[in-house]
């Protein structure tokens, strides 16, 4: 079992030049209450289910537990997921010390929505913040992919 600590912010700028790697991702929730999501998810040609437990105070820290499954499998759980699945690209920006931002660009309902996470080692851990940040949305709900399809960018 492990813990996820991660903070969020808006991208305001150009990653481009600085990506290495880049996934094509939909994923749907069995369950998206806010204790607990249960998460279906095809990255590129992988399918994975993932259980992630309510947040810290700060929001950067919660337990996920996360297995790869068979992509058909995956397929057929997205069948039965709540309404409002997420369809982004996810983009891989390396950083000093073996960090790394994943930048999200969401389509479909989330389209104009671009956000990038950072996971650390710990809450306080210091990291590099490129001049393609903006603001930060560490623990702002409405930033979270399962809030996101409840109530998409498109609409606020």
């Amino acid at each position: 079992m492990g813990k996820e600590i991660e903070r969020k912010f808006l991208v305001k700028g150009d990653y481009n030049e600085f990506v290495t790697k880049k996934t094509r991702i939909t994923q749907g929730y069995l369950s998206s209450v806010p204790e607990r999501t249960v998460r279906v998810r095809i990255k590129g040609d992988k399918g994975f289910l993932t259980i992630k437990g309510i947040g810290s105070k700060s929001g950067a820290s919660r337990f996920e537990w996360e297995n790869q499954i068979p992509v058909s499998e995956a397929n057929e759980l997205l069948q039965i997921c709540e309404p409002g699945v997420i369809d982004k690209t996810r983009y891989i920006v390396p950083e000093a010390g073996g960090l790394k931002y994943e930048v999200d660009e969401f389509y479909g309902e989330n389209e104009g929505l671009t956000v990038a996470e950072i996971e650390l080692p710990a809450e306080n851990h210091p990291f590099k913040k490129p001049g393609w940040l903006g603001e930060e949305v560490t623990g702002d709900v409405r930033f979270y992919n399962s809030m996101l399809m409840k109530n998409p960018f498109k609409s606020w």
